[in-house]
């Protein structure tokens, strides 16, 4: 396992926390992905955020919402990282990246080398989130919601789409499955027509376990699924999706 998801790992123990203070800056780890990233994992087009109201969770350092508000599109992001000052996020965020970067020479084996050329081109890429990130912060700060799942502090179905990458499912050995339950009925009360959930394998490659037992019970709740191939794929085999429609 690569450094960089040794890194994201720690998001967990917060995540899993009840308490909303107390959070130790050093233990989180504020690295994002790109907006074209985003697009690309979630098989959206730019036309198909215009007008939409769009939550990103966990959104982390991710330049999504940046981007996305630019383009006409209402994105709130949320995160539990957003209980610190923004400015000492932005501050960790580009330690984290010189971190990682360090040991990603030795695992590039791990990884599908065609949508970044190399590793100084992620680093440009996690770098180019986290500014836009930072500036959206700082211009926007009520873009940015800090949440501990599995409870969100929104309305019911107050976002018409709901993106979730590199959480869910990603963690299955530390997050049961009553958490991942909790956590899609969480996001789904919040969405008024659709969730997409992104990939649907473990920190191992593997499909997530009890994927199928998820997606029967989703369905015997009156949903519609989908997993769709998308042309995103930077972890290898990760390059699936769930989409969970409302009626």
């Amino acid at each position: 396992m690569s450094k960089e998801e040794q890194m994201n790992e720690t998001r967990i123990n917060h995540e899993l926390s009840n308490e909303q203070t107390g959070l130790e800056l050093s233990r989180i780890v504020f690295i994002g992905r790109t907006f074209d990233e985003y697009l690309s994992m979630f098989d959206l087009t730019k036309q198909d955020l215009i007008g939409r109201r769009i939550l990103d969770c966990p959104a982390g350092a991710c330049s999504f919402t940046a981007v996305a508000n630019t383009l006409g599109a209402q994105v709130t992001a949320t995160d539990i990282a957003y209980y610190h000052p923004f400015a000492q996020l932005a501050e960790k965020g580009l330690a984290d990246i010189e971190h990682t970067m360090l040991h990603m020479e030795k695992v590039q084996s791990n990884y599908v080398w065609d949508y970044f050329q190399s590793v100084a081109d992620l680093k440009k890429h996690r770098s180019q989130a986290l500014a836009d990130c930072a500036h959206d912060m700082q211009q926007f700060p009520e873009r940015y919601i800090a949440a501990t799942l599995p409870r969100l502090p929104f309305e019911e179905n107050a976002f018409d789409l709901t993106l979730s990458a590199h959480f869910l499912f990603m963690y299955s050995d530390r997050l049961d499955y009553e958490f991942h339950l909790q956590t899609v009925q969480e996001l789904l009360r919040v969405t008024r027509q659709e969730l997409r959930i992104f990939p649907l394998v473990d920190l191992s490659c593997r499909r997530y376990q009890h994927l199928d037992e998820l997606i029967e019970y989703i369905e015997n709740a009156g949903y519609q699924t989908e997993e769709v191939t998308v042309s995103y794929e930077f972890q290898k085999g990760a390059n699936t999706m769930l989409r969970i429609y409302k009626d």
